[in-house]
């Protein structure tokens, strides 16, 4: 990698990682789908002007957006929510993992001993941090990110099978399509929508602008530039800095505390991470916006 490639590589997780622990700093004002659809609704707007619409794939595009973005984001969000976005960070990080794991059920790939033990490390950490004592009564939030993560995994076999497409594209249609489910899914489950959104400050707003522009637009065009010019698996080891950029954000603005469990339980899962990213041929259109 040159030095414009690995400052773009930077870019990615720092823009993400601060954009999960905002998200949890939106949700004070909004609700989960909510903010995630007002979030999706700004990012498709502003990309789908730089791509066509993929005519003959829209049946599986909506179908990635209802299980990838809709779901996906109702769980994850939903979690985070109930628990520290330090914690949360480090527990979305299952979906490399889960990914690896949905491969060798669906996609008959070979896990090999060091991706299982990596597994088994990486599920032994989210045991750790879940007997946290002040996660006690918030075990449902733990379900919710972990279930999330699966989810995620599940869309990123859907969107492998879209090889015709490139990840603009799918991000951009991703993006307009998931923003009715999301609303209507707010609709039906939530409830206080107009309230929030005209008591709304400009903090809350600029929270949203900076998830739609910086951490969708910006980040992930930074991130498929990436994998259209750099090999996966020399690129995807620095997603693991998303962790520590959302931990840092989280006791900077969240006033988080580090605890002993935690560290111990993020190293084990960051090395079971690390271990199921050696020679693991990833899905070049991932799409967790």
């Amino acid at each position: 990698m040159n030095s414009k490639q690995i400052l773009l590589a930077l870019i990615v997780p720092i823009t993400w990682g601060l954009g999960f622990t905002l998200a949890k700093i939106g949700m004070e004002q909004f609700s989960a789908l909510l903010i995630m659809s007002i979030r999706f609704g700004i990012a498709g707007l502003v990309l789908v002007w730089f791509t066509k619409p993929p005519w003959g794939h829209m049946r599986e595009i909506f179908l990635v957006a209802l299980i990838g973005s809709t779901i996906q984001y109702g769980l994850t969000y939903n979690g985070l929510k109930g628990i520290d976005a330090s914690t949360a960070a480090i527990l979305v990080q299952l979906e490399g993992p889960i990914l690896a794991l949905m491969g060798a059920l669906l996609l008959k790939e070979k896990l090999g001993l060091t991706r299982t033990l990596g597994m088994a490390l990486a599920f032994i950490g989210v045991l750790i941090i879940a007997g946290e004592p002040r996660l006690d009564g918030h075990l449902n939030s733990v379900v919710l990110l972990v279930a999330g993560s699966a989810v995620w995994a599940i869309a990123q076999i859907m969107i492998s099978r879209l090889k015709n497409l490139s990840g603009i594209t799918i991000l951009a249609w991703v993006a307009i399509m998931a923003t009715p489910q999301m609303l209507l899914g707010s609709l039906i489950i939530e409830d206080g929508q107009w309230q929030a959104i005209t008591s709304a400050s400009l903090v809350d707003w600029s929270i949203i602008l900076y998830l739609a522009l910086i951490m969708t637009v910006v980040g992930y065009s930074a991130w498929y530039h990436l994998l259209s010019s750099v090999d996966v698996s020399v690129v995807s080891p620095f997603l693991m800095l998303l962790p520590i950029t959302s931990i840092v954000a989280g006791i900077t603005l969240l006033d988080e505390k580090l605890t002993l469990s935690m560290i111990i339980g993020g190293l084990l899962i960051m090395a079971g991470v690390a271990s199921t990213l050696i020679n693991w041929r990833w899905p070049k259109k991932q799409i967790n916006i």
